[in-house]
């Protein structure tokens, strides 16, 4: 009896597609992009990957067995099952450079599910993306060990870190992924096709990803000091975090707005944020930092997004004949 009475998180929306086929075709994507970082990186990306999902899971676990056994709360589901906190860890490991000792990694795993996410209330309370709130918060605690991308494949500069310094890139090698960067992010390729897998499976659409990459190349354009040059805006949109940012983390379900004039809002606002980082701020990258306060402003957006009801007036007057 008590499980029809049983109430959720909103929106409140039936669909066939489960919490953990959704999180499945999510791993699924992400493959493409996690496979070729362990060739392009070597074996130890595949370690910090293992090391990142392990923590993750292992987290959830302990606390979930904490809060059973120890606080008495037998009502507690175990939510390990839904693959959310492999995706967490997965989507963490993407974006940490291959060089990052491993406790640092797991200390993140450990961040984003515990802080994050189950202190929130879990799967669909958190505020903020998971992964994303690891990343910035090992960027502030350990700067070094996070901006450090050389390793026995690449010595030089990141290509966003040569664009800031004045200086040519190859895109064609950021395209392909022969270059620095965070074991998921260096290959557009590999995010496109993940990114495909997600549009054909339902999952996600272009509205937040589209607005998000048109905006940030507008004002790249306007801002970046070098008009309209088609290869500069072309290794902005392909250096860094962008292209698995805008697919893969700001379409997060939980922390993006549900309405559809807030996701473009949403997604215009992301552009913004990323290009006033990189053009303006004193780092290359920005990415993380832009769709971290892009989810601080989602209830705000909605606030002003929201459809009006049937039968009433902006404002709040009843509709009378």
């Amino acid at each position: 009896m008590s499980g029809l009475f049983k109430v959720s998180s909103n929106p409140h929306i039936r669909s066939k597609m489960t919490t953990d086929m959704i999180m499945m075709t999510v791993v699924v994507a992400l493959l493409p992009a996690a496979g070729f970082g362990i060739y392009n990186f070597g074996p130890r990306a595949l370690l910090v990957i293992l090391v990142t999902v392990i923590s993750t899971v292992m987290t959830e676990l302990l606390y979930w067995l904490f809060m059973r056994y120890l606080c008495g709360q037998k009502q507690r589901e175990l939510t390990v099952a839904d693959l959310s906190a492999v995706v967490t860890g997965l989507l963490l490991a993407l974006n940490l450079p291959v060089t990052i000792p491993l406790w640092m990694a797991a200390l993140g795993g450990v961040f984003a599910i515990l802080v994050v996410k189950m202190l929130f209330g879990g799967l669909g309370q958190n505020f903020m993306n998971p992964a994303l709130a690891a990343r910035c918060f090992l960027l502030i605690s350990f700067p070094v060990q996070m901006t450090n991308f050389v390793c026995d494949a690449y010595t030089g500069a990141t290509p966003l870190t040569a664009l800031k310094a004045g200086e040519q890139v190859n895109v064609m090698d950021m395209v392909l992924g022969h270059t620095g960067g965070t074991i998921g992010e260096t290959s557009v390729i590999a995010i496109v096709i993940g990114a495909c897998i997600l549009i054909l499976a339902g999952i996600i659409d272009l509205r937040i990803p589209g607005s998000y990459l048109v905006t940030f190349a507008l004002f790249v354009c306007i801002f970046g000091g070098r008009g309209f040059d088609l290869n500069y805006i072309t290794a902005q949109l392909s250096g860094g975090g962008l292209m698995l940012g805008a697919f893969f983390m700001a379409t997060d379900y939980v922390t993006r707005p549900i309405t559809i004039r807030g996701q473009y809002v949403y997604g215009v606002i992301l552009g913004l944020l990323t290009g006033i980082f990189r053009i303006f701020g004193p780092g290359a990258e920005g990415v993380s930092y832009a769709i971290i306060l892009g989810n601080l402003l989602v209830p705000l957006i909605e606030k002003y997004t929201r459809p009006t009801a049937f039968g009433y007036r902006r404002g709040g007057a009843r509709h009378e004949k």
